[in-house]
C-alpha cells in the first residue's frame, strides 16, 4: 500500500504542473482527505520540497536517464521528482521505501511500463547521493558585472568565473529558473545571487504580527509560551515574532484575534504609511487583511480605513480578518483597483499593494519560480501603473501614495515608479518620509527595499508618493 501522503503530494505536484492550481490551493484540495496531521505534515514538506528543488532533480534525472525531461511522461518526471527529493534531503525516510512506493504509484497512474526505469533512476539517486551530477560553483576569476548593489551591502559587483558556468550553478545546483538568475547576476554578482538562492531554498519560519488593538508584542510572546509554542522578536519589524517551535495556529490562541500570520518584509510595508489617528487611508488590493488591520492598529481605530478587493472570495475573507481582529474602523467596499474608483472625499494615504509576479517570495511560494515567464513582468507592469493612475485621482493634496510590490524585478518597481511620475507631475517621491527605522532599507535612488542577501528577508520594494498638487 503506497503511503498516503506519498499519494497526496503527488497529486499536488500533478496539480501544480499541470497549471490547475497553485501550490497553496493544491495542498488544502488534499488535505481535507488526510485526517493524520503527520501525514498533512508530510504531504505540504514533499510537495514543497520537490518544487524548490526541481530543476536539481531534473539535471540530475537527465544525467542518469541520459534523455531530456521532455520525452518523459509528466506523471513519471513528477514520481521521480517527489522521490529524489525524500532520498537526497529527508534522511529520515528509509529509501527502500520511498523506492519502492514510488515504483507501485507509477503503476498506479497508468504508466507500468516505466517501473523499470524509475526503479533504475532512484536506486542510482540513492546510490550517489553523496556525488550527484551537478554544477560546482565556479572559482576561477573572470570578471566584472556591470550591476551595482546598494552601499550597505558592496560597492563592487564582481564575479568569480564565466557567466555560462555561474548561471549552470545557479540554475541546475540552486535550482532557479535561468531567466531570473540572469538578472540577479547582472545586477548583483554571483555571491549575492548564490546567497539569494541559498535563502530561497530555506524553508521558511512561520513569522506573527501582534494584533496590537488588543495585545502586546511581547505579551503574546508569554500567552504564547503557555501553550508551549516558543518566539522570539523579529529583527526589524516593530509587532512580528518569529517562531521558533510549536505551532500557534493549533492554540486556542488562534482563534481570538490575537495574532495574524504575515511575512516580516510585509510588517514592514505597513510601518512605511506611517498611518495617523484620525486618517482616512484607502487599502486598495487588501485582501487577506493582513495590511488592512495593522494600519487600523497604528491609528488605533481612530479614523477611516477603506478596504478594498474585487474578487468575491478575497472580500469575504478580509472581511472575516477585519471582523476577527476587531478593526472597527475598516469599511469595506468591493472594487476594482484598475478601474474608476467610487469615491468622492480624497483620502490622506493610499496603500496599493499590487498584484504582482510574486518572485520577491520565492521561499515561501516555491511554485512561483516555475509559474512565472520573463515576458509576464510587462504585463504585470502595464496592470500596475494603471492601478496607480486611478489611486492617483483619490489621493488629497498633501496625501501620499505607498505603492509597493513582492517582487524582486525592477520592472514592476523602479520601472513603474520611474514612469507613473513621468506622467504625473503633480506627485514626487518622497523618501524623506520613510520612518528612521527603515533608513537601512532605503536604496540609492530613494526606494525601499528588502534583499534576501543581504536582510535575510523576502525581497520586496516599495515608493512614497506625495501629492504636491491638485491637478495634473
Amino acid at each position: 500500500m503506497i503511503a498516503p501522503a506519498r499519494l497526496a503530494a503527488y497529486d499536488v505536484l500533478r496539480a501544480v504542473n499541470a497549471g490547475r492550481a497553485d501550490l497553496p490551493g493544491a495542498l488544502a484540495q488534499v488535505r481535507v482527505r488526510l485526517p493524520d496531521e503527520r501525514d498533512r505534515a508530510l504531504t505540504g514538506e514533499i510537495a514543497t520540497g520537490t518544487l524548490r528543488w526541481q530543476r536539481s532533480f531534473d539535471a540530475i534525472i537527465e544525467a542518469f536517464a541520459r534523455r531530456p525531461v521532455s520525452k518523459l511522461d509528466p506523471e513519471v518526471l513528477d514520481i521521480l521528482r517527489m522521490t529524489a527529493f525524500q532520498l537526497i534531503h529527508l534522511d529520515r525516510i528509509p529509501a527502500s521505501a520511498a523506492v519502492n512506493d514510488a515504483v507501485a504509484l507509477t503503476g498506479k497512474v497508468g504508466k507500468r511500463s516505466a517501473s523499470g526505469l524509475v526503479n533504475a533512476i532512484l536506486r542510482r539517486i540513492s546510490r550517489e547521493r553523496d556525488r550527484l551530477p551537478l554544477p560546482r560553483k565556479p572559482k576561477k576569476v573572470a570578471g566584472t558585472f556591470p550591476g551595482k548593489v546598494p552601499a550597505t551591502f558592496s560597492e563592487n559587483v564582481s564575479i568569480s568565473a564565466s557567466r555560462e558556468e555561474a548561471l549552470l550553478y545557479l540554475e541546475h545546483t540552486l535550482s532557479h529558473p535561468r531567466w531570473l538568475v540572469a538578472r540577479w547576476l547582472e545586477r548583483y554578482g554571483l555571491d549575492a545571487a548564490e546567497r539569494w538562492a541559498i535563502f530561497d531554498n530555506t524553508p521558511a519560519p512561520l513569522t506573527l504580527r501582534a494584533n496590537t488593538l488588543r495585545i502586546s508584542r511581547d505579551g503574546l510572546a508569554e500567552r504564547l509560551a503557555t501553550f508551549k509554542v516558543d518566539t522570539e522578536p523579529t529583527r526589524f519589524a516593530p509587532h512580528g515574532l518569529t517562531v521558533r517551535h510549536g505551532n500557534p495556529l493549533s492554540t486556542p490562541l488562534a482563534d481570538e484575534g490575537l495574532f495574524f500570520v504575515q511575512d516580516e518584509s510585509s510588517q514592514l510595508v505597513v510601518e512605511l504609511v506611517a498611518a495617523a489617528s484620525g486618517e482616512r487611508i484607502l487599502d486598495g488590493c487588501a485582501s487577506p487583511g493582513g495590511k488592512t488591520t495593522a494600519l487600523a492598529a497604528a491609528m488605533g481605530n481612530r479614523g477611516v480605513i477603506v478596504a478594498t478587493d474585487l474578487r468575491g472570495r478575497r472580500v469575504e475573507l478580509l472581511a472575516h480578518t477585519v471582523a476577527t481582529l476587531g478593526a472597527t474602523c475598516a469599511r469595506i467596499v468591493q472594487a476594482d483597483a484598475s478601474a474608476v474608483l467610487p469615491f468622492r472625499e480624497p483620502f490622506d494615504a493610499v496603500l496599493l499593494d499590487a498584484p504582482c509576479s510574486g518572485l520577491g517570495t520565492l521561499r515561501r511560494d516555491p511554485d512561483i519560480r516555475w509559474r512565472r515567464s520573463e515576458d509576464e513582468l510587462k504585463d504585470f507592469a502595464g496592470t500596475q501603473i494603471t492601478m496607480l493612475d486611478r489611486v492617483s485621482d483619490v489621493v488629497g493634496r498633501g496625501g501620499r501614495i505607498i505603492y509597493a510590490t513582492c517582487s524582486s524585478e525592477p520592472d514592476e518597481n523602479e520601472g513603474v515608479v520611474a514612469e507613473f511620475l513621468t506622467s504625473h507631475p503633480e506627485f514626487v517621491q518622497a523618501p524623506e518620509r520613510i520612518p528612521q527605522s527603515l533608513t537601512r532599507f532605503i536604496t540609492a535612488d530613494g526606494h525601499f527595499r528588502t534583499l534576501p542577501f543581504r536582510d535575510e528577508l523576502e525581497a520586496f520594494f516599495a515608493a512614497i508618493l506625495v501629492k504636491t498638487k491638485d491637478f495634473r
